[in-house]
């Protein structure tokens, strides 16, 4: 059986940090995934409308093996300068990509709309180098959920988004575990009641232990957001020792996370993507099955990444939409 871990978080696979800066007044933030040293990445995208930043030397034939570190930033295009801070913090600390005397930090990234969320947009200088070297310097294993980081301005569909995370430990001892930015089209909840989506493969009550919803009929969605403010994006990681092209299938597979999660999911006016992650600390014992159990727990991890980060959103007097929290009652 697979069990989470620890945590629940992605960084119960070893060797993982995570850090959060977020402001307030902006209604918005950075969230970046690191590790002690660079590990294998890719990335798989399946909304209509993404943002990103070097994602395409993910690709299994690019010449870059391995990169420093992944960033979730809030500010829409805007938000994409966290790298150039996250950038400056690594090579700081002497990591890097070798070039002759040169070390060149390897930063992909991806960004969320969130512009129209109330916050204060009207900066005369990018935040967001600034907010990325926050998170980079906050990177460790323990970080917060929910109303934080690049989760600290996100909406979805009905109620507040936020910054989730999960993980579980399989049979084989391999480590599994997705971070995840809730800022979606579609909604985490089923209709106008507390139940997930996400709540068969639910882990005791990490998201309210409600259990599935009652049959619902669904009727044809309406878009409640505009084209381009919408995105969830994520990270799911392993410590398994992958290929770029493994890793990249690994992505694939965990895109059925975000749509047993969310509905509609994938939508054309969303920026849907994963990327994946393997530090590499463990070979596979068996290519067939690790392989096909690591892309069903990245799933698995994904949507209850979810809906954890929308559980755990927090009100504030600002928002635009209600909290899971305020709206159906404090966590469990």
């Amino acid at each position: 059986m697979m069990r989470p871990g620890p945590r629940n978080l992605i960084t119960d696979v070893p060797g993982l940090r995570v850090g959060n800066a977020q402001d307030a007044a902006l209604r918005s933030g950075t969230t970046v995934l690191t590790a002690d040293r660079p590990f294998v990445a890719s990335v798989h995208v399946m909304g209509g409308s993404p943002g990103t930043r070097e994602t395409d030397l993910l690709a299994p034939d690019r010449m870059v093996q391995d990169v420093d570190a992944i960033f979730l930033s809030g500010g829409s295009a805007f938000g994409l300068d966290a790298g150039t801070g996250i950038m400056q913090g690594l090579r700081d600390a002497g990591r890097g990509f070798v070039v002759g005397p040169v070390r060149v930090p390897i930063v992909p990234g991806a960004i969320v709309f969130d512009l129209l969320n109330g916050g204060d947009k009207g900066w005369t200088e990018s935040p967001y180098p600034t907010l990325g070297h926050r998170a980079l310097d906050a990177a460790a294993q323990d970080f917060a959920i929910g109303t934080a980081g690049v989760g600290y301005g996100a909406m979805t569909g009905n109620l507040k988004g936020g910054l989730g995370s999960a993980s579980c430990v399989l049979p084989s001892g391999l480590t599994v575990g997705a971070l995840v930015v809730v800022n979606a089209l579609g909604q985490a909840t089923v209709g106008e009641i507390p139940h997930f989506w996400a709540a068969p493969f639910e882990e005791g009550t990490e998201f309210g232990g409600l259990g599935p919803a009652p049959m619902v009929p669904q009727d044809a969605p309406l878009p409640r957001k505009r084209l381009g403010e919408d995105t969830t994006i994520a990270i799911v990681a392993t410590d398994a020792t992958l290929t770029k092209a493994q890793a990249h299938r690994m992505a694939v597979a965990a895109h059925d996370g975000m749509a047993r999660a969310l509905l509609p999911s994938h939508t054309p006016l969303d920026g849907d993507l994963v990327f994946s992650v393997a530090t590499g600390s463990r070979p596979l014992q068996d290519p067939v099955t690790d392989s096909f159990q690591l892309g069903h727990a990245a799933a698995i991890c994904l949507a209850r990444a979810i809906a954890r980060g929308v559980y755990l959103a927090q009100s504030g007097p600002l928002d635009l939409q209600p909290s899971w929290q305020s709206r159906f009652g404090a966590p469990r």
